[in-house]
């Protein structure tokens, strides 16, 4: 071989070693950046984590709070609101009932036969109706007169004459879902509108007048005699269904949680409710908080980025309005250790553009190749053909920020049940038996409704599974959890009619001092 040959030789084995270094170093460099990925998966599971010991310090916390919302206005994050509701449905109630149900851009009304034993509904008959833009920015008489009209229509149309006696005057409940004050079971001041509703002419005015006006204006016969939020028709509806219901939760969009105290346990009123007994508390439970829920940097951004920050920091890590915000910051975390899902998209940026639902179908694929992981990820965040390592570890997020919510959600909903001694230990419950020994543990009930548990099966199973760790296989059982649906219609009506049953009663009307 000539001399032109050696060097040749020599320059393609020096190229040769070159690109083989560069390969090697590029690799080199790929795992120490799929192991900085995967060290991030490690920190949010390690941020994340809710062994039962964790969960039991959440358990105690939230009923600490509650009973320090109970004591004075202003005393916990937890407003823990009276709702005057003493008379839940007992199952007896016999009639047509009809409720409405106003929460957004849409307003329902329900028309409900019940026959006088417990759980039966008859039937039940819905008109669901659209509220013109206009009106959401007009005057409160236009809004309820427009309603008032439907309402009429409705009642017209499902009735026949014959039906309904002269001397028999018509029963509404009605859930309102906007902030309100109440000042009775069956009336409430309007403290501001939300959900892109500016009537400043009925803030500070009673929702429920307001609406009865209306009514009258029509020449319809029918009275507001319940004002409600979802939480308590839940709660209601629960009741109705199985007398030994003694809490109701909320698990969608947003969360919220409403149980039975006995009203000599609400000290911030105490001496001023004229009703002794039992009565609804809503404890807008979203805003709960304590130093022992796992908060990571995740949380903290997602926080500080709300148009809220430091409020509703418990529904911030459980609810669904969240999650999916959650993992994809999380993914935009991942994204920029690692360019295995491409350049950063811009798509990933965008706050909220992963629903919940959306986490959910990923983290319920259960496709061998993981094919509706890469569709989500390439349909809504732009990233094409994704490894299946790296939609594995999608799905792994997926999973840690679910099963936290789940389980946080579980502790919140024991932390109730601890405050009323229905948790096995005797909680913090004042006065009764409440306190029995573990083995006459009462059977008790609480009534769930929300999307992400009736629809989210990992969710669900992780919160059911939860409860049971943290109450113990003895106690466990005499817990149930029941799904129910439509608390905000069906329970309104409900509440009509058992404040009608008992309507010789009087109504309480406090001043919170």
């Amino acid at each position: 071989m000539g001399k032109v040959g050696v060097k040749l030789a020599v320059g393609c084995a020096v190229a040769a070693c070159v690109v083989a270094s560069v390969m090697v170093g590029r690799r080199v460099r790929r795992k120490r950046a799929w192991r900085r990925v995967v060290k991030v998966l490690e920190e949010l599971e390690e941020g994340c984590a809710t062994p039962v010991a964790r969960l039991r310090q959440v358990v105690d916390a939230m009923a600490v709070e509650m009973h320090a919302g109970l004591v004075s206005e202003g005393g916990s994050k937890l407003k823990m609101l009276l709702t005057f509701v003493h008379n839940l449905p007992s199952g007896s109630e016999e009639g047509t009932y009809y409720s409405l149900d106003l929460g957004g851009t849409n307003f329902r009304i329900l028309r409900v036969q019940l026959g006088g034993q417990r759980s039966a509904i008859i039937g039940h008959d819905v008109d669901r109706q659209p509220i013109p833009q206009h009106l959401m920015t007009g005057t409160s008489e236009e809004l309820f007169d427009f309603i008032a009209s439907s309402l009429k229509d409705f009642v017209e149309r499902e009735e026949n004459v014959s039906e309904h006696s002269q001397s028999e005057r018509r029963e509404l409940g009605f859930t309102f879902s906007f902030p309100v004050k109440q000042t009775s079971s069956s009336s409430g001041i309007l403290i501001k509108w939300t959900k892109g509703f500016v009537i400043e002419d009925m803030v500070g005015s009673d929702v429920s007048e307001c609406l009865q006006q209306a009514i009258s204006r029509k020449g319809l016969d029918m009275r507001v005699n319940a004002l409600i939020n979802d939480t308590v028709g839940t709660l209601a509806l629960g009741h109705y269904h199985d007398e030994d219901t003694v809490a109701a939760v909320i698990i969608g969009t947003g969360t919220n949680a409403c149980y039975l105290e006995r009203a000599d346990a609400i000290i911030k009123c105490q001496g001023l409710l004229t009703t002794p007994g039992d009565m609804v508390v809503n404890m807008e439970w979203g805003n709960f908080w304590s130093s022992h829920l796992p908060r990571t940097s995740y949380d903290i951004d997602l926080d500080a980025d709300s148009p809220n920050p430091n409020d509703q920091g418990f529904e911030k890590m459980i609810s669904g309005m969240y999650l999916g915000d959650i993992v994809r910051r999380v993914i935009l975390r991942m994204s920029e250790e690692l360019d295995v899902f491409g350049p950063v998209s811009s798509k990933l940026q965008v706050p909220f553009i992963l629903r919940t639902p959306l986490m959910a179908a990923m983290h319920e694929d259960d496709t061998p190749d993981l094919r509706e992981v890469a569709q989500i990820l390439r349909e809504t965040l732009e990233f094409p053909d994704i490894p299946q390592n790296v939609r594995k570890l999608v799905v792994r997020v997926c999973d840690v920020v679910t099963r936290r919510a789940a389980r946080l959600a579980a502790a919140g909903i024991v932390g109730i049940l601890k405050k009323i001694g229905r948790d096995g230990s005797g909680g913090i419950a004042s006065g009764k038996n409440e306190g029995a020994s573990r083995s006459k543990m009462r059977r008790t009930v609480v009534a769930v409704e929300g999307g992400l548990y009736t629809n989210y099966t990992l969710f669900r199973e992780y919160l059911n599974e939860a409860m049971t760790q943290i109450l113990g296989e003895e106690i466990a059982p005499s817990v149930i959890v029941k799904v129910m649906e439509d608390g905000s219609g069906i329970g309104a009506a409900l509440l009509a009619a058992a404040a009608a049953s008992h309507s010789t009663s009087s109504v309480d009307t406090v001043q919170i001092l």
